[in-house]
């Protein structure tokens, strides 16, 4: 009895999946913009493309604005909205100032778009494609994405001050992803994005120097990366803003080296070195290390899951013209 008791369990949550990805995909579609806008994907493609070629960084830091996008209301575009006088946005979060970039990149492909096919590509599914079209640019993987989002009309700098911080504990990080509908699997691969981009001194400082209070460096941190590190961020105020690398080894490509670098007690963020330190993460860690195809494969699904998450369709919400301010 104990036996099929299971087997019911694990077929309703198999039938919910399916049917909770069948509702998904009614409300978005692979094809939304094949006859309204055509060229979308190659307009995007080219987008990021050029703005890479002027700044091999860029790749990060559009992936990193689609994340912090998704997770406050949601992929609507409300991350893409500049303060007014009777607005305040999300730009000046803590979280998200003088930190999160790519702003430019988006505008000038929303130019384009608006040029070809006025008012009919939303500035969500642009920063949705920009941040596949700048993983695959750095190496990664290429994923499919069904669209049809629309953009909201509002945003919310106190909920972009919840955004998950490297600073704080595993279990904290997990319980902000479990609440917008990912599971740890998501966190763990979600994380890998970290193999690219850069931080700043002062989300690690505390490692090198003072861990915990203890006076002492962060036992988890290669000795090292640990002095490196310590040359290049000093112990003083004026190294906060200092960046460097997240994966010192493959800067800016988007590899599984991010994995191996935890297994190593090479990762930059006590928040990446906390994975290999949980028994429910380690082993995802592990497997990422050493299957790279894994990752790729693993990565792009939870991708799509967080392009879902609390998104416009239909008559919700609007196409904004400017991807900046409300219609």
């Amino acid at each position: 009895m104990k036996d099929n008791s299971s087997k019911v369990v694990v077929l309703f949550l198999i039938s919910f999946f399916f049917l909770n990805q069948l509702l998904v995909s009614s409300q978005l579609d692979y094809r939304f913009y094949d006859d309204s806008c055509p060229n979308l994907t190659r307009i995007v493609r080219y987008g990021v493309w050029m703005a890479l070629s002027n700044d091999t960084r860029m790749a990060a830091s559009l992936l990193r604005l689609h994340f912090h996008d998704c997770f406050v209301n949601g992929c609507d575009g409300s991350v893409l909205l500049d303060d007014t006088s009777t607005f305040k946005g999300e730009k000046n979060a803590l979280p998200n100032m003088n930190s999160i970039r790519g702003f430019e990149v988006i505008d000038n492909i929303k130019a384009v778009l608006e040029r070809v096919c006025p008012s009919v590509v939303s500035c969500t599914d642009i920063l949705t494609l920009a941040a596949r079209e700048a993983v695959y640019f750095a190496g990664g993987s290429y994923w499919p994405i069904p669209l049809g989002r629309r953009d909201g009309t509002t945003a919310s700098e106190s909920e972009a001050n919840q955004l998950p911080s490297p600073l704080e504990p595993l279990e904290n990080i997990i319980a902000k992803f479990t609440s917008k509908g990912l599971n740890v699997k998501d966190v763990v691969v979600l994380s890998g994005a970290h193999t690219f981009g850069f931080a700043r001194c002062m989300m690690f400082k505390h490692r090198l120097f003072n861990f915990n209070n203890s006076g002492n460096p962060d036992p988890e941190l290669s000795t090292s990366l640990r002095q490196n590190l310590q040359s290049m961020c000093p112990n003083q105020d004026d190294s906060n803003n200092k960046l460097a690398p997240l994966d010192a080894y493959t800067t800016n490509k988007f590899d599984n080296v991010y994995y191996r670098n935890l297994v190593n007690k090479l990762g930059l963020l006590q928040s990446d070195q906390a994975l290999m330190q949980d028994n429910t993460t380690a082993p995802f860690v592990v497997d990422y290390s050493r299957y790279p195809y894994l990752f790729y494969r693993d990565f792009g699904a939870s991708m799509v899951k967080l392009a879902n998450i609390g998104i416009l369709t239909g008559q919700n919400g609007e196409i904004r013209k400017n991807c900046r301010v409300v219609n």
